[in-house]
């Protein structure tokens, strides 16, 4: 620890820059090596057993949703032997269903908070007269930031929610989704319900429109819904510069009733929502711009809804896509929570980190300290070595919170 120290300092007596490249690569180079031929040797002589250990331990978390899951439209005339999945296929040709009993699961565990993610860390608290919102985030290791909302609207029924979110058509008649510019449907299951549709989203002027192929269906458990839409492929839209295509996007609901905080009866509805996406920009900039704009976009949509409600109160007639919304897959939610009880919840522990001991962090305080060394040797004024600064802090990832 004494030699780094005296090298540091004969650093900082050295203002050429290319002494201090040199210097620091005396340190950086040999932890690069160590660090690639770890990762070579690690996956050349890996033991056979992890592969066998990570595909066990995926079946296993599968649970039986489509044993006694049955189809209901607005007839309710459905029977349980109807083979849902073989009429997706007759829509979609040859390839499997885009939205699946899968996807309910994973769902279902969001909303159950038993899906063995991170913790959610809090980000907003709000309320209005007639609504009450909350917001989570949690930052995984891989993939794009994740958020969690719930929405609490007053003097709302579950279906109604489930009707106004469906429809794309009174999307854009009202306005309050103004980043929706274009939707088309390009397919849809009358048994299911299931809709594949093209967006093309608005966003600001420094980046281009970007579209989605969005693959959605529902889930009913009693007064209960669990609104799945996700991106999916879809090879009949070519893909074209503007707008750009974003293909990582999952953004999911589940609609209930509510207790009223006016009086306690349970007159309002809550909306449970989990999103995310890859919008092609930087991480860090986009989760700069949804703490910035979350709030405002929550708050449109509120008179949208009493609008909607409104149009319905006056007889108007609904739209295509909110009698899709009516097209339902029952499904038994005690049942399957049970079924997820009785496979073991080991997989969604969340294990706390173990600490880890100070020679684990020697790369870390070699990287913030030659940057300290640098941004001393080069006089370019306080700009360059804050930039200098958190170049390093960033890549060591001090600050970055689990």
């Amino acid at each position: 620890m004494v030699l780094i120290l005296d090298v540091f300092l004969e650093i900082l007596w050295k203002p050429l820059a290319a002494d201090v490249a040199a210097t620091f690569s005396f340190f950086v180079v040999p932890i690069c090596v160590a660090v690639i031929t770890g990762v070579l040797l690690g996956w050349a002589w890996r033991p056979g057993w992890v592969t066998g250990l990570l595909g066990a331990n995926s079946e296993s978390r599968r649970l039986p949703v489509a044993d006694y899951a049955r189809s209901s439209g607005p007839n309710m005339l459905a029977a349980e032997a109807v083979d849902t999945r073989a009429d997706e296929k007759l829509i979609y040709g040859s390839q499997e269903p885009v939205v699946t009993d899968e996807d309910l699961e994973h769902l279902f565990r969001l909303v159950e908070e038993t899906d063995g993610g991170q913790v959610w860390q809090k980000m907003m608290d709000k309320s209005l007269p007639n609504m009450t919102y909350q917001a989570w985030k949690r930052e995984p290791k891989t993939g794009p930031p994740q958020y969690r909302s719930s929405t609490i609207y007053e003097d709302t029924a579950p279906e109604t929610l489930r009707e106004f979110f469906w429809d794309d058509d009174f999307r854009i008649k009202n306005g309050w989704d103004d980043m929706l510019l274009q939707y088309t449907t390009l397919k849809e299951c009358m048994t299911t319900g299931t809709m594949v549709v093209q967006w093309v989203r608005k966003f600001p002027f420094f980046c281009s429109d970007r579209e989605y192929i969005i693959g959605r269906r529902i889930w009913e458990s009693g007064q209960t819904y669990y609104c799945i839409t996700k991106g999916v492929p879809c090879s009949t839209v070519p893909r074209r510069n503007k707008p750009r295509r974003v293909d990582v996007y999952y953004s999911s609901w589940c609609i209930r009733a509510a207790e009223s905080k006016r009086d306690g009866q349970m007159t309002a509805c809550e909306i449970l929502l989990f999103h995310h996406e890859d919008m092609g920009i930087p991480w860090e900039i986009a989760k700069l711009g949804v703490r910035q704009g979350m709030w405002g976009c929550v708050k449109k949509i509120e008179p949208g809804l009493r609008a909607y409600q409104a149009a319905r109160r006056s007889g108007e007639p609904l739209s295509h896509f909110a009698l899709m919304s009516h097209i339902n897959t029952n499904f038994d939610a005690v049942r399957l929570s049970s079924l997820e009880s009785s496979t073991g919840s080991s997989a969604d522990t969340v294990e706390a980190e173990k600490p880890k001991s100070w020679a684990s962090n020697i790369p870390r305080y070699l990287i913030v300290g030659g940057a300290v060394a640098v941004a001393c040797s080069l006089d370019h004024g306080l700009l360059t070595k804050a930039v200098i600064f958190g170049v390093a802090r960033r890549f060591a990832g001090i600050g970055r919170k689990s």
